[in-house]
Order: C-alpha cells, then sequence, then structure tokens
C-alpha cells in the first residue's frame, strides 16, 4: 500500500485549533478499506481518540464521497449506533482526498455464532430512526433493478478482461441471466440503510447501548429488507470469516429484528422481501468480486490486502459458485 503523507493535514490551522493537536501528534493507521484508509489519533480538544478517514475512492461514483458519508453519519447522530461526525473537509487542499474526523469506538468484530442478537438490535434501531424524506441520500427507485444493473456493470470489467477466465465468465453470465428474474417486494417506509455489512463493520461489546456499526461508506434511502438481505447473504457473512449461516440462524436473526422493530412484527411476511434481496445480494457480492479482481492485477492500486485478494478468488471459484446457484438462485 502506498502511504499517504498526512504533514499537512497536522500542520493545519484550522486542523489544529478544532481538534487541538501538535505537530508531533501520531496518526496510527487503524485500517483500510478497498477504498479508505483509517488512522486513530489523540485530540487534547475532545480529551479523548478520534478517527481520521480517508475517502480514496467511491464506489458510488460520486464527486464528493466524504461528504455524503459525514451528512449520513448526522442523521443517525441520535441512534448511539454509529460514530459522532465531527470534522470534514472536502477541499481536497491539504491531501489529494476528502476526509473527515469522527469519534474512536471501541469494540470487536461481530461473532455470527454469538452477537446474531445484538446485531438484529444495532439494525433496528438503525431502520426504526426517523429521517426526513428530503435528505441527501440517493433512493433507488426500484431497489433490486439497480443492484442488478450494478451486477451487470461490475462484470462488464471482468467480460472484457484479459485477466477473465472463460468458465467462470459463462458460469457468471448463466447466474445472470437467473438474476434478472428476481423482483423487488418492499414492505413499510423507507429509511437510511447501511448496504455493506460485513462482520467487521460491526463493533461488539456485549453490553446494551455499546455495540455499533461504523462503515457508512454506501448509505441508501431505502428499504430495511435490503440492509437484512445483505447481512444474512452468504458473499457477506464469508467475505471476513468462513461462515455461512444456517437457516435456524437467520430465522433466529429474523425473529429478534422483528421484536425490535417499529415497522415490521411479521417475520415471515418479511422474509418474503428479504430472500429476494439476499439471493441479489449473491450476485452482486459475486460480480464485485469479478471487477475486484481485475483491479488487483492493476501494480499501481493503492490500496490492496492479501487475505482480500485470497477471498476474491476463493469467490470465483467454480465450487463456490455452484453453492451459490444451488442453494440462492435456483427458484429464480
Amino acid at each position: 500500500m502506498n502511504i499517504i503523507n498526512l504533514d499537512n493535514i497536522k500542520k493545519d490551522r484550522r486542523f489544529i485549533k478544532e481538534l487541538g493537536i501538535d505537530s508531533s501528534e501520531e496518526f496510527i493507521l487503524l485500517g483500510q478499506g478497498e477504498y479508505n484508509i483509517n488512522y486513530i489519533f489523540n485530540s487534547k480538544t475532545y480529551n479523548k481518540k478520534l478517527v481520521l478517514r480517508i475517502a480514496t475512492d467511491s464506489q458510488m461514483n460520486l464527486e464528493n464521497q466524504i461528504r455524503y458519508e459525514y451528512k449520513a453519519l448526522k442523521l443517525l447522530n441520535k441512534t448511539n449506533r454509529v460514530p459522532k461526525p465531527i470534522y470534514c473537509d472536502d477541499s481536497k487542499e491539504l491531501i489529494p482526498y476528502g476526509f473527515l474526523v469522527m469519534e474512536y469506538l471501541p469494540g470487536n468484530h461481530l461473532n455470527y455464532k454469538k452477537d446474531l442478537k445484538i446485531a438484529a438490535g444495532i439494525l433496528a434501531d438503525i431502520h426504526n430512526e426517523s429521517v426526513l424524506e428530503n435528505n441527501h441520500l440517493i433512493r433507488p427507485k426500484d431497489p433490486i433493478e439497480e443492484i442488478y444493473r450494478e451486477c451487470t456493470n461490475m462484470f462488464e470489467i471482468y467480460k472484457l478482461s484479459k485477466y477473465r477466465d472463460d468458465r467462470i465468465k459463462e458460469k457468471i453470465e448463466f447466474l445472470l441471466e437467473k438474476g434478472k428474474n428476481i423482483k423487488t417486494i418492499d414492505l413499510g417506509n423507507r429509511t437510511i440503510i447501511n448496504t455493506e455489512l460485513n462482520s467487521g463493520n460491526f463493533l461488539i461489546n456485549r453490553k446494551e447501548d455499546k455495540n455499533y456499526l461504523v462503515d457508512w461508506e454506501k448509505p441508501l434511502y431505502g428499504y430495511p429488507a435490503q440492509d437484512i438481505g445483505h447481512f444474512l447473504a452468504p458473499t457477506t457473512t464469508f467475505w471476513k470469516t468462513d461462515i455461512i449461516l444456517s437457516k435456524e440462524e437467520i430465522k433466529e436473526f429474523m425473529k429478534e429484528y422483528c421484536r425490535r422493530s417499529n415497522q415490521y412484527k411479521d417475520e415471515v411476511e418479511l422474509w418474503n422481501s428479504v430472500k429476494n434481496y439476499l439471493s441479489m445480494n449473491c450476485l452482486r457480492g459475486i460480480t464485485w468480486c469479478a471487477m475486484a479482481y481485475v483491479e488487483y492485477q492493476d501494480p499501481e492500486k493503492l490500496i490492496s490486502n492479501d487475505y482480500t485478494y485470497e477471498k476474491i478468488k476463493s469467490y470465483l471459484s467454480m465450487e463456490f459458485l455452484n453453492k451459490i446457484e444451488d442453494e440462492y438462485l435456483n427458484e429464480y
């Protein structure tokens, strides 16, 4: 990974004044995604650790990715389930990227075998938050149709690449044909949804109101069923772990979510919407990996991760693709 020089940020008078740091302050790498880098530092103004989050690119093709994230965190400020946003600089004058500062929250990554009910509570609390319809969030008219279009656009990069495997290409084309038959069934009202719910984005402390969801790179104004479908999809659970949820575990999650939700009480009715999103999110995970596989062949890629690359290759294995077809796409 290329290192971003933070000297200009450390010396910036406005940043120093508002965050309370000096030129000797150390910014320690906290973690990185495919499109962002996060550092932790101490703030004298707030008398605690804060996170500097840099958006190196936008999965949503936004001109101002970091401002979009910052405003999303503002919408969720009252939930106590997300980091409080503190500072945003989208000028790209100090570094070539927009960045924000938010509070640092402690916690461990989600354990699917122990924390499903906790995750259900986190998502229900977020989806319960009243968000005014007049907001900045992207709102897909037909969510599943939009996800499918995203899938075909990502797959096009793989399909046209010299790095493609023709057997894998043909298999994904076959799965995308099945995906044409998946329809949107939406219940309830739109609200802010996260859309990126892998286990690493949860911070769990196993204390009520001390469990969080921290990555808000791709929020939408959509239906809760889309988030639930993404959370439960095997392409999500398997990403940071080696776990695929059983039918019993999925039922347990749905029951707890409906118990905590102020919109949904009938878990069977909600599942009829969720399962279509789950299947479509399987296609999204596969086609994203196909696109990312091509990106990983670029030696100048800013952010790269060996673990991620190995996962990408495992998702593009014939064994994994056959499993997705057999268990999640057969009815379509």
